[in-house]
């Protein structure tokens, strides 16, 4: 017997066709670029790393490219090759995911809550000036589900405070403002491949460094600090010593994720124009509901389509924690992007953050959903997703 959707009736969707959220586009390529690195057996870091490395370099117009294990590791590693540790301040958003705090916490220096720009979701420049201390030395902007920041008033705030800017790209691949591309802007650009993403490698990241220097300190702390040849030393130029010359991590990436990721990164544009097709047909249909809608992108913006996140809003007949079990009900896989970080109980406790420091992000926090959005969706699909979400919201 087939379920029941919260209200008693039948789902849009049956519950053995339950539509995961996120779920990814993976294709022949990738799954021959996997088998080749296994018969190949090099499956460490090696020369698709490389390879990968290089294409994502010159599709974002960067000299300088550096492949890790996650965004969070490019994160932290950005943080701590600056020089920023214990007692120095990071200016952050309060609407992100916990791992943008979480790596200026594990270097040791402090995060700072700036609110949100109502509009966008993203980092308010205004609120930003208003938190800048004499221990502040970097800001680390989110471009928010694929939106760029208003990167010109942020980059002349540090400008005029010689601060860092280190720029949170998870949800930013293609993201570019007034044609210049995220992850350019500042000192370094973090990017997220996890699995949900535009780009995916299952697990991985990239970081986008202004010199050669940068990039040569973020391999040596990514590879235990051990010395640039160590990258190279099983290559087949015969074995390499090396020298540990910092105090590093294991954040690398592998043959394997790079496998994944370089057909990925051949098909992320086009894909990039499915993601906005399915994007626009959801503000269509979606217009006349009680909810706030995404912001549409500027005409010096480009958005990166990576997630669809409307508000419902206080006047709707459900909340958006009921929303989310309707939604489940009828078997469309949903997401939260995110609660605000004021909201969780360990920043609460350690860093003593509360919802009045970030109201703004507190109520985004409080209305946010995440509705599938995937170039891996058929129109069918879609069609399930737009009829169960206005069946939801009363329409």
């Amino acid at each position: 017997m087939s379920k029941l959707a919260i209200d008693g009736g039948k789902p849009v969707r049956s519950r053995k066709n339950f539509l995961v959220f996120g779920a990814p586009q993976i294709g022949s390529e990738e799954i021959a670029g996997v088998v080749d690195s296994l018969r190949r057996r090099w499956v460490g870091t090696g020369p698709k790393v490389s390879e990968f490395e290089q294409a994502f370099a010159r599709y974002k117009g960067s000299s300088h490219a550096v492949a890790v294990n996650s965004c969070t590791a490019a994160l932290h590693l950005s943080i701590l090759s600056l020089g920023i540790g214990p007692g120095d301040e990071v200016i952050t958003t309060g609407m992100t995911f916990c791992a943008t705090v979480n790596a200026i916490l594990h270097a040791g220096a402090t995060p700072v809550l700036a609110d949100c720009d109502p509009r966008t979701l993203n980092l308010d420049p205004n609120q930003v000036a208003r938190k800048i201390t004499k221990r502040t030395k970097a800001i680390l902007p989110v471009h928010f589900a694929g939106l760029p920041c208003d990167m010109n008033a942020l980059m002349k705030l540090a400008k005029a405070h010689r601060l860092h800017v280190i720029e949170d790209c998870a949800h930013a691949i293609e993201t570019e403002y007034r044609g210049r591309k995220a992850g350019t802007f500042g000192a370094l650009g973090c990017f997220s491949f996890y699995a949900t993403k535009n780009l995916t490698t299952a697990e991985g990241g990239m970081v986008l460094a202004k010199n050669e220097a940068l990039a040569d300190k973020l391999k040596r702390l990514a590879l235990h600090g051990m010395s640039k040849d160590a990258w190279k030393r099983y290559s087949d130029s015969g074995y390499l010593h090396y020298d540990v010359v910092d105090l590093g991590y294991k954040y690398n990436m592998t043959d394997l994720q790079a496998a994944i990721g370089l057909p990925q990164l051949r098909r992320l544009e086009k894909n990039w124009k499915r993601r906005r097709s399915l994007w626009k047909k959801y503000q269509e249909a979606f217009a006349d509901l009680p909810v706030d809608l995404p912001a549409e992108p500027l005409s010096h913006e480009r958005h990166a389509y990576h997630l669809y996140t409307p508000l419902v809003r206080k006047d709707s007949k459900r909340s958006r924690d009921q929303v989310l079990a309707a939604l489940t009900a009828e078997n469309i896989g949903v997401g939260v992007h995110y609660r605000a970080l004021c909201d969780h109980p360990y920043y609460r406790t350690t860093l003593g953050w509360k919802r009045k420091d970030v109201p703004v992000a507190a109520g985004i926090g409080d209305g946010t959903i995440s509705l599938p959005l995937s170039p891996a969706l058929s129109d069918r699909d879609v069609d399930d997703v737009i009829a169960a979400f206005r069946k939801v919201m009363g329409k």
